[in-house]
């Protein structure tokens, strides 16, 4: 048999592969158990079904492509080659690190060059990359990276703004904090005139 073959045959470890759904409802009842609920209460009765449902949903970001998103551009533009910006792009997404909810908005720009993409497929880039387990800082990165190298645009700018739950609901328990990332790439970072204008142009309803 080949290598390749073999390769191909070779099963991912017990550890990574993913769990029956069966599997997963049962984990939520045991969840259940160890929070010192009773599992056979009317009210949680159908929660572990509910709970894999609303899985599916949160992260259904793992099955998005958000390279495919970006697949399709458009040069007939008569030569605009001026800042594009999408901001406020609402997204919820939840910690790695506590699996408690994100919530916040992301604001994408970028400077294109001989080529532009459908506003709303920036939206989905957002959402791909949010309906996962992340940490804002990585999250920030990947949205600003997947732009600029399927777009090769002259720069890119992401701004994301997001209250942490696993902060305001849990531990220190401070609410009202908002975290704020950034991520800078071509001509967003080495022109401070054009990370100027990116910056005024996603705060501008609130002077």
């Amino acid at each position: 048999m080949s290598q390749k073959k073999a390769r191909k045959k070779k099963k991912a470890p017990a550890s990574l592969r993913r769990p029956t759904r069966q599997q997963a409802e049962d984990a939520v009842r045991t969840l259940l158990l160890w929070a010192g609920e009773d599992i056979h209460r009317e009210g949680l009765i159908d929660t572990p079904k509910r709970v894999a449902r609303a899985y599916e949903d949160w992260f259904s970001g793992y099955s998005a492509d958000p390279v495919g998103f970006l697949a399709r551009t458009f040069e007939e533009v008569e030569g605009y080659d001026e800042m594009i910006v999408l901001r406020d792009i609402e997204f919820e997404s939840h910690c790695e690190h506590h699996m408690a909810p994100i919530i916040g908005r992301a604001h994408v720009g970028y400077l294109p060059n001989n080529k532009v993409v459908g506003i709303s497929k920036l939206a989905r880039v957002v959402e791909a990359f949010a309906r996962r387990f992340q940490v804002q800082e990585k999250m920030t990165a990947q949205i600003a990276n997947c732009i600029c190298e399927v777009l090769s645009p002259k720069g890119v700018g992401v701004v994301i703004e997001a209250a942490h739950q696993c902060m305001t609901t849990r531990g220190v328990h401070k609410t009202d904090v908002t975290m704020v990332t950034s991520q800078m790439l071509g001509t967003f970072r080495k022109d401070a005139r054009t990370r100027a204008e990116f910056l005024r142009m996603i705060d501008a309803r609130r002077n």
